[in-house]
């Protein structure tokens, strides 16, 4: 079996997101990917780690594609990421992606941690 491809994800992938997640892509070796993670810690309880990976996604990951843009989530993280929407933003306070993440029930100010 190989890792969950699926029209519908559970997770969403903005356009601006991919774009940006393809930049950096297109620096790095042929066949990587963004994996994203939730972890213990931060401010609010769990926060979201961003790694760039030269590998194949595990059996259960969600490989989310846009694109030339693709991300891996691991299943206990997509636990707490379930219907969330990964974005990327540009304003006045700087460049950042940001989860939107229906299960949080807070997070701290900066936007990088939060508690279910």
């Amino acid at each position: 079996m190989t890792a969950l491809e699926t029209m519908e994800p559970q997770v969403v992938l903005t356009d601006r997101a991919a774009k940006r997640i393809k930049r950096i892509l297109s620096r790095e070796e042929p066949g990587s990917a963004l994996r994203i993670a939730v972890s213990g810690g931060g401010c609010s309880g769990f926060q979201y780690e961003y790694n760039l990976v030269n590998e194949e996604p595990a059996t259960d990951d969600l490989v989310l594609r846009n694109g030339e843009a693709t991300v891996y989530i691991d299943q206990m993280s997509l636990e707490f990421m379930g219907g969330a929407e990964i974005d990327f933003v540009d304003d006045l306070i700087g460049q950042s992606f940001q989860i939107k993440n229906p299960n949080a029930v807070a997070s701290c100010g900066c936007g990088t941690s939060f508690s279910v």
